[in-house]
């Protein structure tokens, strides 16, 4: 597998981001559609609303969060199929628009995706 990163959809795209996917349900604010360069907006990997809404970014929520968003991914296993198949041919970065850079759903992603 190639690499699997993660970044901030706000810092200026590279050429070393490969495959630019955002993992967020909602587009994110003061980002234009060709400033973000997207290979891909991918809606449904991102948590659910209610899961989002729950969440709110609060830190001590996250050993949680991670748990109810790994279940979500668990019924999603086509879309972790072919996110894989993206990850062993070329570079993946998972793009989000969260603060927080260590406790978001991207994170936890591209760990799922490694392990799995």
């Amino acid at each position: 597998m190639k690499t699997i990163t993660i970044k901030r959809i706000y810092e200026e795209a590279s050429e070393n981001d490969g495959y630019r996917l955002l993992v967020d349900r909602l587009w994110p604010r003061g980002v234009s559609k060709e400033e973000a360069k997207l290979d891909e907006w991918n809606k449904d990997i991102a948590p659910s609303t209610e899961l989002r809404k729950w969440f709110d970014h609060t830190e001590e929520r996250f050993p949680e969060f991670e748990k109810r968003y790994k279940a979500e991914l668990d019924l999603k296993s086509d879309e972790i199929e072919r996110l894989k198949l993206i990850a062993k041919k070329q570079h993946l970065t998972l793009l989000y628009s969260a603060k927080n850079v260590e406790f978001n759903q991207a994170v936890v992603l591209r760990n799922y995706l490694i392990q799995k």
